[in-house]
């Protein structure tokens, strides 16, 4: 079969062809490029096989092109960049695998062998870049006919394809995720889906940032919830991130239930990623970057996978803290607390950042009740204030997944609370716009307190400083320094505390070194 719908048309191909012809060898293009062509979505990443040295073709072709070529000596593979394109290069190989390790051990083979090595059939697919039939593809098992029926199969035996290299199991379940649409749904074959089941134990023997790195994708695709399914129905769940699996299942007791949360907490992920698209669509979420050591505020053009990560462990807390009340029925109090507190530990078994990134997603879990709460109370700008002190820049993503929490078999109650629900997203706006506290900053500094006191670091300091703190958020005073320095120094007082002698009641509108912006008033409540 002939490519004619002009898949290499890009100048590097006919570069690439003319290179190899030059070299005597053959070259082919394989894998994501080819599969992607065929789906109508070519990508900027272009891997070429060699049946030769890969090293040797890329640096020809770096030569013609007038591009660094970077190689990668230990995997045999080199890269360069040409017009925006990522081009990599191997050579074509045979690997055998040891029962005890996922690295292969390879030997120089044909384009033959390289396709029975890879992953799929749909990912096995390649287009000859020879002169005499450029353009060709080579498709020995049937991966154009997997793509079009929508199946995930492997080249060889799957028991031999899983076994030989344990993580090609998770990459199996990706990639119906991430191919799958409403109109072309993929699936996994089914003797493929019982070799993942028999093999499920290999997982073992992988490392877990190169488990974590297929979930980071999964969670990035536009219905995660497909994929973490099939690793529940084929046992890797349990095994990978076993806190989750726990959220399986339902209790009745006096014909009282709860709601399956496994079910439930796919349904938010999902919804999230819908959301966060439908946004990013609208210009209406941001991201607060540094360039050049100054915060710069930017559109958001893709999706944040921390936010997904946030929705997946929303409610890992439940487990632990689920009750049955004979008048309540069940409960999961504090769940939010016991959850937020899960995750580091989560993030350090997964090989995960245990930095911002794992604040984040702490601080997501921890407050993902908070705007439900105000749902079904009256909205308060105290508690509103409160709310966006302590989401600060976060605030946005935060109400993305509690928007997306909103789930129930009930159509009216799901649309009665969203409605409600974008009542207090109208109040956080206005308060902001009122108030800008999501970047508060209290008048009252530690150092001002020991100066005004003479008193050394220490637990008073950190009283008086919270009190000022709760006495603005609640609109009790105004966010001003004179306001604050009043009501510090009669909470001092109560305390046992008393100004240094000498020392004057201060009239400036600030404190040293704070600027009129850390200053500015807000309006006493009413």
């Amino acid at each position: 079969m002939t490519v004619t719908q002009g898949f290499l048309d890009d100048e590097i191909f006919s570069i690439i062809s003319d290179a190899a012809e030059k070299a005597g060898v053959r070259a082919f293009v394989i894998g994501g490029y080819v599969r992607d062509c065929f789906l109508g979505s070519p990508s900027k990443d272009i891997d070429i096989v060699v049946e030769g040295s890969g090293i040797a073709l890329a640096e020809a072709v770096g030569e013609a092109v007038r591009s660094n070529v970077t190689v990668f000596k230990n995997f045999g593979t080199a890269m360069l960049r040409f017009r925006g394109v990522e081009v990599e290069f191997v050579g074509a190989r045979r690997e055998s695998y040891r029962r005890d390790s996922r690295k292969p051990i390879v030997e120089d083979g044909s384009i033959e062998d390289d396709q029975k090595r890879r992953d799929f059939t749909i990912n096995a697919m390649a287009f000859s870049l020879q002169k005499e039939d450029f353009g060709a593809l080579i498709d020995p098992f049937g991966g154009i006919r997997d793509l079009a029926s929508g199946i995930i199969r492997t080249p060889l035996d799957p028991d031999t394809t899983y076994s030989d290299d344990p993580l090609r199991m998770i990459r199996a379940i990706r990639f119906a995720t991430r191919l799958s649409t409403p109109e072309h749904p993929f699936c996994i074959v089914p003797e493929s889906l019982e070799s993942i089941r028999r093999n499920r134990d290999r997982i073992s023997i992988l490392s877990r940032e190169r488990i974590t790195e297929e979930l980071n994708k999964m969670l990035l695709c536009a219905r995660p919830s497909l994929g973490f399914r099939l690793l529940d129905e084929t046992g890797l769940l349990e095994k990978i991130l076993p806190q989750l699996s726990r959220l399986k299942g339902t209790e009745t007791v006096d014909g009282k239930g709860h709601k399956e949360n496994f079910s439930h907490t796919l349904e938010v992920v999902d919804n999230v990623a819908a959301l966060e698209r439908e946004l990013i669509a609208s210009g209406e979420l941001t991201d607060h970057v540094f360039e050049d050591g100054q915060e710069v505020i930017r559109p958001r053009t893709e999706p944040n996978l921390w936010l997904r990560w946030a929705a997946l462990l929303h409610d890992i807390g439940k487990p632990a803290t689920k009750r049955y009340d004979p008048q309540a029925g069940w409960t999961f109090h504090g769940h939010e607390v016991v959850g937020a507190r899960m995750i580091p530990k989560i993030f350090q078994a997964m090989k995960m950042p245990l930095n911002e990134k794992m604040k984040y997603v702490q601080k997501l879990v921890g407050l993902h009740l908070r705007p439900i709460a105000l749902v079904t109370e009256e909205v308060t700008d105290s508690a509103v204030r409160r709310l966006l002190f302590d989401a600060g820049d976060d605030i946005d993503d935060l109400m993305v997944l509690c928007k997306a929490d909103i789930t129930s078999k009930n159509q009216k109650k799901v649309e009665r609370l969203k409605r409600n629900f974008d009542i207090v997203k109208g109040k956080l706006v206005e308060v902001e716009a009122k108030d800008a506290i999501r970047n508060f900053k209290n008048p009252i500094r530690g150092e001002y307190v020991m100066e005004t006191f003479g008193i050394p670091p220490g637990r008073p300091i950190g009283i008086l400083q919270e009190h000022v703190k709760d006495a603005i958020l609640d609109g009790v005073i105004e966010n001003s320094f004179e306001a604050a320095d009043r009501l510090m120094r009669e909470k001092a007082a109560e305390m046992g505390l008393f100004p240094v002698a000498g020392q004057p009641v201060p009239e400036a509108a600030t404190t040293p070194g704070e600027t009129p912006s850390d200053t500015q008033g807000l309006p006493v409540k009413s």
